[in-house]
């Protein structure tokens, strides 16, 4: 009788040593990504798909851009998996000025980039001697010029495709003064200057409609698609791949359509 007890004492512990290792087992198949991301639409989009990629296995630890080459920094240096905020130009410019090697693993949405104003309703008030704020990254600040380019407001040397600064000004008929500064900036600047090119994330952050309250916007047609990046190394991690496939959803194409109505464009 002892020996019956004590066999089934034994089977007893191992069938709760198995339940066990089992909810140990299911804990560690979660896997946690620390991300970089843009407030709007950026982290947005993650959080609106986090059950989904709960479901999955992946956690997000999402932290908010302060800033955008400190955030391609920590990527590089790991301590963010990935990062969702940028363009590939955008990318390119600060793997060369700091010595990065990050990579796109997929091009997700469009921002088309617009001109607002605090002061006047129509691009065509401009006034003479006009103070615009655009981006102070090279990226941007050339992405900036070539608008207001496309818009017959100044002309540019022909002989370069990008990377546009002030001196590459050709005609500028109402001499607007072109003035940088951070991106993050930009709609606080709309009190202190007749305009400001602001990226569509800050512009829609800052409350403002850009298909509605820009004075001239991009077309969805702009090669400024905003990207999820990462190191080479984890450009085909399984996890990243899994966050991948749900922002290139139905399920998120929906919630850009629905939630920015054209502000946001997605790509796939």
């Amino acid at each position: 009788m002892k020996k019956i007890w004590l066999l089934l004492i034994s089977t007893l512990f191992i069938v709760l040593a198995g339940c066990t290792d089992s909810g140990q087992a299911k804990k560690e198949e979660t896997v946690t990504l620390k991300v970089g991301a843009a407030s709007v639409p950026h982290a947005e989009i993650l959080e609106y798909l986090a059950d989904d990629l709960a479901k999955e296995g992946v956690k997000l630890n999402i932290s908010i851009l302060k800033d955008a080459v400190q955030t391609n920094q920590q990527t590089a240096d790991g301590e963010l998996d990935f990062n969702y905020f940028q363009h590939i130009p955008f990318l390119e410019q600060t793997n060369k000025e700091s010595n990065l090697d990050l990579v796109s693993v997929k091009g997700i949405h469009i921002e088309p980039f617009g001109v607002y104003s605090k002061t006047i309703n129509d691009i065509k008030d401009l006034p003479q001697n006009a103070k615009v704020a655009v981006p102070n990254d090279v990226v941007n600040f050339s992405r900036a010029l070539l608008l207001f380019k496309n818009n017959n407001l100044i002309e540019l040397d022909d002989a370069k495709k990008n990377d546009y600064t002030v001196e590459d000004i050709t005609k500028n008929e109402k001499n607007i003064q072109f003035i940088g500064v951070d991106s993050l900036l930009l709609v606080r600047s709309l009190d202190d200057v007749d305009a400001s090119a602001i990226n569509t994330n800050y512009a829609l952050e800052g409350g403002y409609n850009p298909h509605e309250d820009a004075l001239i916007i991009e077309g969805s047609d702009s090669p400024y698609v905003n990207i999820i990046a990462t190191t080479k190394e984890k450009q085909e991690d399984a996890a990243i791949q899994k966050v991948v496939k749900w922002l290139t959803s139905e399920k998120a194409c929906k919630f850009f359509e629905d939630q920015y109505k054209g502000a946001v464009v997605p790509v796939f």
